[in-house]
């Protein structure tokens, strides 16, 4: 992978909020810890556009613990045949600190990632992310890497799930991306080095259908579409990957979660 794409790290955004329990009288209720538990099994890791794996099943475990709307989660990717190495590694462990909370008309969550890198510098962000409660879930989020790779990643994003039984819902989703660098020894323009990259960079379509076993488990296949949304999206895609000259992909697999 080169290092050029990796140093932006990867963002495994994961709000938790605690869950509440009821006790038997109506005006006891108490918070308790959650934790939640996952493995996603995809065809492809792709990340703001780039593709970071190819030909090859990537797993990536996730472990998130919360209480009282605080939350740590514990991401990794094993990609289990790299196309360059022609190995399989686990190459990429990030931590994520978050709060999460809300109000009447939104939610909300503030947080803090380290990307621990096999293949590039470790790097750092913050974020803050804002949800509206109404029709398709308007959410804008805000990443700032202030450490190996400064520069801004803004998304907005809609979702909305459509009932298919008393269980099952298909969840919809679509995702645009602005990427904004600091300066152009991170990223510049294929026509102009010396210009710092910023742009409306890339989108991501997806539908994904939960289909619950049993209180604590759930098995979710997904899929998705990514693709860049300008021309200079489009070749900085492109002179980016290591693996092809493609700079859009439809990929996808199955989650297994467990969650209490």
């Amino acid at each position: 992978m080169k290092k050029s794409i990796r140093t932006f790290g990867r963002i495994a955004l994961v709000g938790v909020t605690a869950t509440t329990i009821l006790a038997s009288t109506a005006w006891a209720e108490e918070e308790k810890p959650t934790a939640d538990l996952s493995a996603s099994f995809l065809s492809k890791y792709v990340w703001r556009g780039y593709e970071l794996s190819k030909d090859s099943l990537v797993i990536q475990p996730s472990m998130t613990v919360g209480y009282k709307g605080f939350s740590m989660n514990l991401w990794g990717n094993l990609d289990t045949d790299n196309d360059l190495t022609e190995t399989n590694e686990f190459n990429e462990t990030d931590v994520t600190l978050s709060y999460a909370g809300s109000c009447s008309f939104a939610d909300y969550s503030v947080g803090y990632i380290y990307y621990a890198l096999d293949d590039a510098d470790d790097t750092q962000e913050v974020y803050a992310s804002a949800s509206l409660k109404t029709l398709l879930t308007p959410t804008l989020t805000v990443y700032r890497d202030y450490d190996f790779a400064p520069g801004w990643y803004i998304t907005a994003d809609i979702s909305h799930s459509f009932p298919v039984s008393d269980d099952l819902s298909l969840d919809l989703g679509a995702k645009i991306g602005y990427l904004d660098v600091d300066d152009e020894s991170t990223k510049s323009y294929r026509d102009d080095p010396t210009d710092a990259y910023s742009e409306f960079h890339d989108a991501v379509i997806s539908a994904s259908m939960a289909f619950p076993l049993g209180q604590y488990f759930s098995i979710t296949p997904e899929i998705y579409y990514s693709f860049p949304l300008t021309s200079d999206a489009e070749d900085d895609i492109e002179d980016s990957n290591p693996y092809s000259n493609d700079s859009d992909y439809i990929y996808g697999g199955v989650t297994l979660s467990m969650s209490f």
